[in-house]
């Protein structure tokens, strides 16, 4: 078993075992010269084990990410902790506090800005003060997004599942969809992982809101993972059903509107979706003209356009092909849910 520190270091201060410290870090200032600071709980446990970092708002208007980090900070406790856990509540501060995606300075994407570098731009500045603090101290990471505005995400993790480290904690966290890779040049889970803790990115849902069900689930796959690396070694390790990684073989595309006109969905909630079937109908105001976008393949749509109009070339969503065993567990268990919310209903 790896040897673990029982203190965790950060800008020349010490968290001691035991202890639980809420600080706010300055990474920058605004014009007025006032600190830009982000606000952090590190939770140091009694007992030795790895140190976990997660981080949400990135992107200053994925909130999911924000309810998350606040209830795991507030949720587990020194005595029955093997290990720390260091929470960055919202990265992006100034996208955060204008509700938008970048930065407001040079409108820049903090998460293409890792490792950073202290005699850079704003941005890189920025993660670079967070990233040598933080993430390097830190033995494996949660990175927690959502989709960008007018579109929404199905529940999954990005990782590169081509390395073994990154494969495990990808797995342990229980979503059933992983979309395998590395990360885009400049992001926090492409940085870490290359500096050596291994990081996945979470994504979860809709910009500028709290979707209760996928906090939920979020918050049980945070769980997963402690049980997984022995931080909470009396907790179980959560199986979701089934587990499906999209890598190279599998085909997977971006479906996008050919005509211009008012877009109607017809998937409601569910995310499997079969070969030929209609997802969506895109039709013009005096509905002379219908069309229809259909699924080349049966699979999973992953992202989906929230917006209800298009243009030419707008993407409607992301699809994902699943092969016929992953296929047949997904039908099985969705067979069981249907079961089990037809006996709910009974009572």
């Amino acid at each position: 078993m790896a040897e673990f520190s029982n203190t965790f270091h950060y800008n020349g201060e010490t968290v001691e075992p035991g202890e639980v410290r809420t600080l706010r870090h300055g990474i920058s200032e605004t014009y007025l010269g006032d600190p830009v600071e982000i606000p952090v709980t590190i939770i140091n446990g009694r007992h030795p084990g790895p140190s976990v970092f997660l981080t949400a708002a990135i992107h200053g208007d994925e909130l999911n990410g924000v309810k998350v980090v606040q209830e795991v900070a507030s949720r587990y406790s020194p005595t029955e902790l093997h290990g720390t856990l260091v929470c960055v509540h919202v990265v992006n501060i100034p996208g955060y506090l204008a509700q938008q995606r970048y930065l407001p300075i040079y409108d820049l994407d903090l998460n293409r800005s890792f490792p950073g570098s202290e005699r850079s731009n704003t941005a890189e500045r920025m993660a670079n003060a967070l990233f040598t603090t933080f993430i390097k101290q830190c033995d494996f990471g949660l990175d927690f997004h959502t989709s960008t505005r007018n579109r929404t995400t199905m529940f999954h993790v990005r990782a590169d599942m081509n390395n073994p480290n990154v494969a495990r904690l990808a797995r342990s966290f229980g979503a059933n969809v992983i979309l395998g890779g590395g990360g885009d040049g400049g992001s926090l889970r492409g940085a870490a992982t290359s500096a050596g803790t291994p990081t996945i990115t979470i994504e979860m849902g809709q910009a500028h809101r709290f979707q209760q069900r996928l906090i939920k689930r979020a918050l049980d796959g945070v769980e997963s993972v402690l049980a997984e690396y022995e931080l909470l070694p009396d907790r179980a390790i959560h199986w979701p059903g089934w587990i499906k990684v999209i890598d190279d073989s599998s085909d997977k595309r971006w479906l996008r509107a050919d005509v211009g006109g008012l877009v109607e969905m017809h998937h409601g909630r569910r995310e499997l979706v079969y070969e030929g079937e209609v997802i969506a109908t895109i039709s013009d105001h005096f509905r002379d003209e219908v069309h229809e976008v259909t699924a080349p393949f049966t699979g999973l749509l992953v992202g989906l356009l929230q917006n209800p109009v298009a243009a030419p070339g707008h993407p409607l969503c992301h699809l994902v092909s699943v092969d016929d065993r992953t296929l047949e567990v997904i039908e099985s268990e969705q067979d069981r849910i249907q079961r089990r919310n037809a006996v709910l209903e009974g009572f």
